[in-house]
């Protein structure tokens, strides 16, 4: 029911109208009553009434004092005028202030029906719509949209002038407005030993995405976005002085997700270093990429900082006695093979490089070095399906011998095997992604109308898992999921307005909405006008 509240100094109007009036016949509960506005104005403010009653000229606080403060304070109560015929200019007065309606004295009590049922079916409507559009944004709010993501790699990456972020921002309805900046990289796999343990592990690996995610969306100052399929990010804003405190719980606070139960999860959180220009962002960008190359070279090292990078062997390691055979361990290299990105090779073979120090600079190590990079590297391709004349077209005794002169040659030939290897790497990769879009697609071209469809029953379709197919989906397509069945849904939808005469409620049926009001919203939330709107159109351009 909704909640009305009267206001009139005339006690015996005040009571007739309380007590004449059948308020539940009308849907409504009669919560309170007070003699002027001074009065009124605590009761209003404790009870929160959806509509008020009240008389304009009263003592101490008239009906038009009251109505000023209550638009600003609680701007969806519905307030009905009482004024006299003699009071038609504060009346007007009242209604540019954004007063519901007024009602002439006497009062019958027909008038009044006819406007509470009036206003009753306004708050109703507005409600629902307020409903609707939650629903709506729900649908929409996916933290892995393509728009989103798009957005903050644009910053990150430098394609966008300052003003052109904040111009971005506003139509994202991201608040980007801060003194200082900063950004941290979180990534996350599972660890090798676990990744035979099947759906298990992939709901263990999601619970953790969910998590962080629930964490960091409840604070403003952390704008979270999904880098990659195993990446997220956070771009952290607040005031300058505050950077610090805010880096340190951001990081803490994914160490404390992170480490719960069940575990079978590897972490990785850089933080950079704070700025106070949104046009350094960039410079933060490439810091935090090359801390995070280092996630291969200090893989028991989570939080990864500029002093982390100390840890890697020193020139005080002399010969061979101090091999660092972590570091020439093929299961390395097949790592960053496995997972490491086209745009961290160049930082990866420079710290592995430099993490071997002075042993590299024995002809002896690195002849060894350059045959375990040679072996891991054919290993690693045979898997995905090359053989070792693929992967080596043009391979020599001579090519070798060039590898082994000295560092600088070591380093452009590692360079160039794992630019070749994730080359051909990602190609698979993709070649593997299109064809579950491919899949995908059709499945959803069957399905979209079904009222019930929903991600993770595409998901399974193509045999994955729901979070990673939600990111691949929106890679590949560059739209989310929900905004692509949408799309396909409005197509139908006015395929069939112009060419049938079904209702919208029976549109709605066919294209996967249960509620009709709610597909006319989500209709013209997308396409900018009301299906009946449509409709009449396409008449009128047809003629």
């Amino acid at each position: 029911m909704l909640k009305v509240f009267l206001v009139e100094d005339e006690s015996i109007v005040r009571e007739g109208l309380r007590d004449n009036i059948p308020w539940q016949q009308y849907n409504y509960e009669f919560v309170g009553e007070a003699s002027d506005g001074e009065i009124a104005l605590p009761l209003i403010r404790k009870l929160k009434p959806d509509v008020l009653i009240t008389d304009i000229k009263m003592p101490f606080m008239d009906g038009l004092a009251l109505s000023r403060i209550l638009v600003q304070e609680l701007p969806e109560i519905k307030i009905i005028i009482i004024s006299g015929y003699d009071d038609f200019e504060y009346a007007r007065q009242a209604l540019n202030i954004g007063v519901e309606q007024f009602l002439l004295k006497p009062i019958t009590r027909s008038a009044l029906q006819k406007t509470l049922l009036e206003v009753r079916e306004k708050i109703e409507g507005e409600r629902a719509q307020k409903d609707y559009l939650n629903k709506f944004q729900n649908e929409m709010h996916d933290y892995e949209q393509y728009s989103r993501r798009r957005f903050f790699e644009k910053i990150f990456t430098g394609l966008l002038s300052v003003q052109e972020i904040y111009q971005e921002a506003k139509k994202l309805s991201i608040d980007i407005t801060a003194s200082g900046y900063n950004l941290v990289m979180i990534c996350l796999r599972e660890k090798q030993e676990a990744v035979n343990g099947g759906s298990l592990i992939s709901e263990i690996y999601e619970r953790y995405q969910e998590e962080i995610l629930r964490y960091f969306l409840r604070f403003p100052e952390y704008l979270i976005f999904r880098w990659d399929i195993s990446t997220y990010g956070i771009l952290v804003k607040g005031e300058a002085e505050e950077m610090e405190e805010l880096i340190g719980r951001c990081t803490s606070n994914v160490k404390r997700i992170c480490e719960l139960p069940p575990g079978g999860l590897d972490w990785y959180v850089v933080a950079g270093t704070a700025v106070e220009r949104l046009s350094l962002l960039p410079e933060v960008y490439q810091k935090v990429n090359h801390l995070l190359s280092y996630r291969f070279l200090l893989p028991n090292q989570h939080i990864l900082t500029e002093k982390d990078l100390e840890l890697l062997p020193g020139s005080e390691d002399k010969g061979m006695n101090r091999l660092e055979t972590i570091k020439v361990d093929p299961d390395l290299i097949q790592r960053f093979l496995k997972e490491g990105k086209p745009e961290e090779i160049e930082d990866f073979v420079s710290g592995y490089i430099d993490s071997l120090a002075e042993a590299i600079k024995s002809k002896m190590f690195r002849d060894y070095l350059i045959l375990s990079i040679r072996f891991s590297t054919i290993a690693f391709a045979e898997k995905l399906g090359y053989s070792q004349e693929e992967l080596f077209p043009n391979d020599s005794s001579d090519s070798f011998r060039e590898a082994v002169v000295g560092v600088d040659e070591i380093r452009a030939y590692l360079l160039r095997l794992l630019e070749q290897v994730i080359a051909l790497r990602d190609k698979e990769s993709e070649q593997k992604s299109r064809k579950m879009i491919k899949t995908a697609l059709e499945y959803i071209e069957d399905h979209y109308h079904e009222e019930d469809f929903a991600l993770n029953m595409a998901a399974e379709a193509v045999h994955v898992s729901a979070n990673y197919f939600s990111a691949v989906f929106s890679q590949e397509m560059q739209v989310t999921f929900i905004e692509y069945v949408t799309a396909k849904r409005m197509e139908k939808a006015k395929k069939l307005l112009r060419q049938t005469g079904k209702t919208s409620r029976e549109i709605a049926g066919e294209v996967g909405y249960k509620d009709a009001h709610y597909f006319s919203f989500v209709f013209k939330k997308t396409q900018e006008c009301t299906p009946r709107e449509y409709r009449s159109r396409s008449r009128e351009s047809a003629l």
